[in-house]
């Protein structure tokens, strides 16, 4: 239950009543200055010379007048804080509470903190009423509620004492809770007493209000801080934006992921081969001048079964990246299907490692290029295809998955099925299934991409602009990699 705003004075029953001899122009309402003015100075004062005052406010508990004390402080190392404590003298209500004296923060902060010895249970810490407090070994989350200026052994002193207070309740109606609620008071308290350390205190404060005490000369493991961008969810927490315009950004996001995507290099292609013209052998002058816009068609021999069969070729440019070619044979005696892509142009000094976060169904139209140098890896679904695996391939995301499925499922586990054991099977039943909700985006992932000779890529359909989900970076190739590509012996001289 919430009192009345602490910096206002109460009125009394008197001040409620209109008075008939006010005059024409006096304000209905007192004014900031005066309110200010009636705020009583105590003549006590912190360490630093801040003094505490003192304001009448109605208590919530018997709606009596009582008496919140404010200090104006700064905390060392951090930014300026009201620490203000109410006490009603008539039914003997107690009560305290901090704010932030400064604005929200740009960026939320969170503050890791190792607890090692018993003494480091009294690092001071401001948790303002935003803030969620973790004690990550004994799965414990303090969430958010009113700020306190406190230490990290008063936070669970408190909280022991809030899961103390209906235990004898408990005890009745529920005993199998009462009985785990006592075991995990005893792991506390023996925390407290210096037992089972190390301990890691975590606080994350999306308004950025929030504090855990800094000790000069520590090491450097015991005490880290972090700012991170809020989410759009957390800045409707803090109120600094509506539900609603979450929603209509996230409408216009999809909207420019749809409209890329339907635009994107892929679904072109597809309609080009349809309706291009191609051209056997040589080409004449007018042909050449529009040789980019052309399916080139050459004579080739099957590697399946030696038959005469035709390869088509066309060159594509890939938007912020390159031109790549790509190739495409089809034999109609044995049905024999292949298909690769060759990227052009100098070798790079450098390889490309590009994450692409998977958040939306849309973002499985995304065109892809991974070349047969490129090592791919998908944490979430355990798969991991090395360099040379499918060769260079030249589709969209939904494609490749659907070529990694019907690849592993037709020549490996149809054909190996019958000869595993039980469990095997279940795993590879278990992989295609989660790959398949991958496919049908019902499920999230990451996307790890490696290329020593920097010729894959991912449509960014924020171009160009930087994509927020897709990270890309530049490494050295190390001496093996080198070996193996054979550029340790290659001369340009």
């Amino acid at each position: 239950m919430k009192r009345q705003d602490e910096t206002s004075p109460s009125l009394s029953s008197d001040d409620k009543k209109p008075r008939l001899d006010m005059p024409e122009n006096q304000e209905n309402f007192a004014s900031v200055g005066d309110q200010a003015n009636s705020v009583t100075q105590t003549g006590i004062s912190d360490a630093q010379g801040h003094p505490v005052q003192e304001v009448e406010s109605m208590c919530m508990r018997c709606h009596k007048n009582g008496c919140t004390r404010m200090l104006l402080t700064k905390i060392p190392f951090f930014r300026e804080i009201i620490v203000m404590s109410f006490a009603c003298p008539h039914c003997g209500f107690r009560n305290s509470e901090i704010q932030a004296a400064a604005q929200i923060a740009e960026k939320g902060s969170r503050y890791n903190f190792k607890i090692e010895s018993k003494e480091d249970f009294s690092r001071q810490v401001v948790k303002s009423e935003t803030a969620t407090c973790t004690f990550s070994e004994i799965e414990l989350e303090i969430p958010p509620e009113r700020g306190q200026l406190t230490n990290i052994e008063g936070l669970l002193t408190e909280m022991i004492a809030n899961l103390e207070m209906d235990q004898e309740a408990r005890k009745e109606a529920q005993p199998e809770v009462y009985e785990k609620i006592n075991e995990f008071i005893a792991k506390v308290k023996a925390l407290l007493a210096g037992e089972n350390l190390p301990l890691t205190f975590y606080v994350d404060d999306p308004a950025g209000n929030s504090w855990v005490e800094y000790q000069p000369g520590q090491a450097a493991h015991k005490w880290s801080m972090y700012e991170y961008n809020r989410t759009a969810e957390q800045n409707v927490f803090l109120g600094l934006i509506s539900a609603d315009d979450v929603a209509q950004q996230r409408l216009a996001e999809l909207k420019q992921k749809k409209d890329a995507t339907d635009q994107n290099v892929s679904s072109s292609l597809n309609n080009t081969e349809s309706h291009q013209p191609t051209a056997s052998g040589f080409a004449t002058e007018s042909e050449i001048e529009n040789f980019e816009n052309e399916v080139q068609t050459f004579h080739a021999t099957c590697s399946a079964c030696a038959a005469p069969c035709e390869t088509h070729m066309k060159t594509v440019n890939i938007p912020h990246f390159k031109d790549v070619i790509i190739m495409s044979t089809v034999c109609d005696k044995c049905g024999y299907k292949s298909n690769e892509v060759k990227t052009g142009g100098a070798i790079p000094e450098k390889g490309k490692r590009i994450t692409l976060k998977i958040t939306d169904p849309e973002d499985l139209a995304r065109d892809i290029l991974k070349s047969e140098t490129c090592g791919l890896r998908i944490p979430e679904l355990n798969l991991d295809l090395t360099p040379g695996t499918l060769g260079g391939r030249f589709t969209t995301i939904e494609g490749l998955l659907t070529q990694v499925y019907e690849e592993l499922h037709s020549r490996v586990f149809t054909q190996t099925s019958d000869s595993m054991d039980e469990e095997t099977k279940q795993r590879w039943t278990s992989f295609f299934a989660k790959l398949q909700d991958a496919n049908e985006g019902k499920i999230g992932f990451t996307i790890n991409m490696e290329d020593p000779l920097a010729s894959s890529y991912i449509q960014n359909v924020y171009a160009p602009d930087n994509d927020p989900n897709m990270l890309i970076e530049d490494f050295e190739r190390t001496h093996d990699q080198n070996e193996e590509l054979g550029l340790n012996d290659m001369k340009a001289d």
